[in-house]
């Protein structure tokens, strides 16, 4: 059965198919009576509007993009969770893509996005994106473009993000308030800027607790396997520091492997080493003992993130300028039975 055209309705009661347009598009030119009719004929031949004509006319889609470096982790559920949840208000679809950690796949993504004439787009940089192009390209398209979690902050955009060298400062001087000295840190990738930031508050921590940085007291945790690192890069820690008392780890997920393997080898947590994680995933406070981290707020990343998209949508539909945003949203420390 065929779609119900405006010419239908126009042919059944007589009138111009400009007549039939301007009553569905709330007209006040054309009389009551000619409305009445144009409505009813409407409803009697079920017409809908063709969705994708309409939103081409206004130069929108109603799609919205996003990109992520992997779905394996709590944290991105979370703020898809959150994006999801504040663009279905507006009407909008949401388009999720994975780029596996890879630059190359981001930036066919990101084509691929342009491509489907997405009305914005929402991007956690890969660990391996280290030019920037495939964004500056977003931009000269005139599509509006918000970095979270993972950022650049070389690209002229809005960004919704954490203070990562705070919270990891943060998390490092509460275990030294807890006595310990000899803290390890379990790193992540070298090339994202969240995970040096965590580096480098860790450092800081220390030197302004007048604790001699040790280099090789940090161990690298490769991000898609961290909870492996943590397991295998704890049983090499405790073998060459016997003198160990606490891990603060870049990752829940590396922290959860470290537990495991304390637990195997029978070391007290925290009595012998005490673990602190970050990020606060759903399986921190399952584990034993329940892990200490800091919360990293991923919905409120995502609703956060989403809204400011939204509103720079809006701005450049009405021809208004648009005033970049760089939000750092608030962390916590969350203290459980590791520390």
């Amino acid at each position: 059965m065929s779609r119900t055209k405006l010419k239908d309705i126009a042919d059944k009661i007589g009138v111009s198919i400009a007549t039939v347009s301007k009553v569905l598009n709330g007209s006040d030119e054309i009389s009551e009576a000619t409305k009445r009719k144009v409505l009813h004929t409407a409803r009697l031949l079920n017409y809908t509007p063709n969705q994708i004509a309409l939103n081409l006319k206004k130069q929108q889609t109603k799609k919205l993009g996003v990109i992520i470096p992997t779905t394996a982790h709590y944290f991105f559920s979370q703020v898809i969770e959150g994006f999801i949840e504040r663009a279905e208000q507006e009407g909008y679809l949401v388009i999720i893509l994975q780029s596996n950690e890879k630059l190359s796949l981001e930036k066919q993504q990101v084509n691929l996005l342009i491509e489907q004439r997405v009305d914005g787009i929402l991007i956690s940089l890969s660990n391996l994106t280290n030019q920037f192009v495939h964004l500056q390209k977003i931009l000269s398209a005139g599509i509006p473009l918000v970095l979270f979690d993972k950022v650049e902050q070389s690209i002229e955009c809005s960004k919704v993000r954490i203070d990562d060298f705070e919270a990891a400062y943060k998390a490092v001087s509460y275990l030294i308030s807890k006595g310990h000295q000899r803290i390890a840190h379990f790193r992540g990738e070298f090339s994202p800027k969240n995970s040096t930031y965590r580096f480098e508050g860790y450092k800081q921590a220390l030197i302004d607790n007048h604790i001699e940085f040790d280099t090789s007291l940090v161990y690298h945790c490769d991000s898609n396997r961290s909870y492996k690192g943590g397991y295998t890069n704890a049983k090499k820690a405790i073998l060459e520091h016997p003198n160990l008392d606490a891990i603060f780890s870049s990752t829940d997920l590396a922290a959860i492997g470290i537990i495991k393997c304390f637990n195997e080898l029978q070391i007290k947590i925290p009595d012998d080493i005490a673990v602190f994680g970050f990020s606060n995933w759903f399986m921190s406070s399952a584990i034993t003992p329940a892990l200490s981290t800091v919360n990293q707020p991923a919905y409120e990343m995502g609703i956060t993130a989403m809204e400011i998209l939204l509103n720079e949508i809006k701005c450049i539909k009405s021809g208004n300028s648009v005033i970049f945003k760089d939000v750092i949203l608030p962390t916590k420390l969350i203290l459980r039975d590791s520390s």
